[in-house]
């Protein structure tokens, strides 16, 4: 079976798409993120690209979750708010301009699930959602690739979901973390594509199966 035949494949079971962190502090240049040295550059290049996927799954049916990562006091173990000297701690504060979506937002009908760890199913409703909505394949997008996207795929797998991991719908503050998880995650914890081949195999379906 070759990397299409295995997307193809990916695509005919019940799929969401799951939007990781892509919020100011992380993404915008005046974030967070950003004011501390990161690169943010390879946001502003994937946002095209994961506009056309969301507006393919909506077309499609499939169910859309953004992950938002919320920290309060309430959160801030010593060992999160020690590591890295704090800076864990310091963005996306709840009710902050930094917690608010980056140039993409949820549609109608779109999910809010929020994290407050690198991994969206840590403490959080997600797998109670997916679950729901009998959902087999997860479609990884967001930021940063190497940390919060992969920490998310990786206990996804490991719960049993399909990965299927979307290369130019993800970014990182480094081109060098961003190959090597796309080779980790390719190796050993699902399929890698990007959006155009998705969305392809995506225009050629009437529909896609209703998630319910």
């Amino acid at each position: 079976m070759n990397e299409t035949e295995k997307v193809k494949k990916l695509l005919d079971t019940k799929c969401a798409v799951i939007v990781v962190d892509v919020q100011n502090d992380f993404c915008h240049e005046k974030g967070a993120c950003a004011l501390r040295g990161s690169d943010v550059s390879g946001v502003k290049k994937m946002i095209p690209n994961l506009r056309l996927l969301l507006d393919a799954a909506h077309k499609n049916e499939i169910p859309v979750i953004y992950i938002q990562t919320i920290h309060t006091v309430e959160t801030d173990s010593d060992a999160w708010a020690g590591r890295s000297g704090g800076n864990s701690a310091k963005v996306c504060r709840a009710g902050s301009w930094g917690i608010e979506f980056y140039e993409v937002s949820p549609a109608e009908g779109d999910i809010i699930v929020n994290k407050h760890r690198y991994s969206a199913f840590i403490n959080t409703r997600l797998d109670s959602v997916l679950r729901t909505l009998k959902v087999e394949t997860l479609l990884m997008t967001g930021v940063a690739t190497n940390v919060c996207v992969e920490s998310t795929a990786r206990d996804g797998y490991m719960m049993d979901y399909n990965i299927l991991f979307v290369s130019d719908c993800c970014a990182s503050f480094s081109k060098e973390a961003h190959a090597m998880t796309l080779q980790n995650i390719d190796k050993h914890f699902g399929v890698v594509s990007d959006s155009g081949e998705i969305t392809s195999l995506l225009g050629g379906k009437d529909k896609m199966p209703i998630a319910i």
